[in-house]
């Protein structure tokens, strides 16, 4: 399961071509996507609900990353996380303040950005 963010186009190593860094720091900043993800939305988000997602996500997260074989919990895909929330909160942000339509974004996240704001101009 992906959140918005994490559902962006991954990085690769000619984005960071850029940047000045050794092979083993390389290979932890690469995202190459590809991976199974579902997202959830929920209407209503009281004190259970937190608890059952909290539950999912520590259950998931460490047993995919056993699986997988990856670090389940490594900074650098926290970092890239943060990156890319960024960039969800600004297109929130304009499309709410002004109207703006999604632009920018990956199909599958496009969507989900655009049934999450019909979601709350109904109300």
């Amino acid at each position: 399961q992906q959140s918005l963010p994490q559902r962006q186009p991954h990085l690769t190593y000619s984005v960071l071509d850029n940047f000045s860094m050794t092979e083993h720091l390389r290979q932890h900043k690469v995202f190459p996507g590809n991976r199974p993800s579902s997202s959830i939305l929920m209407t209503k988000l009281d004190a259970f609900a937190v608890g059952q997602l909290l539950a999912i996500y520590e259950h998931r997260t460490a047993v995919q990353g056993f699986i997988w074989g990856i670090n389940s919990f490594d900074s650098f895909g926290t970092d890239q996380g943060r990156v890319n929330a960024k960039r969800v909160r600004a297109q929130i942000g304009a499309t709410r303040r002004r109207g703006a339509s999604v632009q920018g974004f990956n199909s599958s996240s496009g969507f989900l950005l655009e049934a999450y704001l019909s979601h709350g101009r109904t109300r």
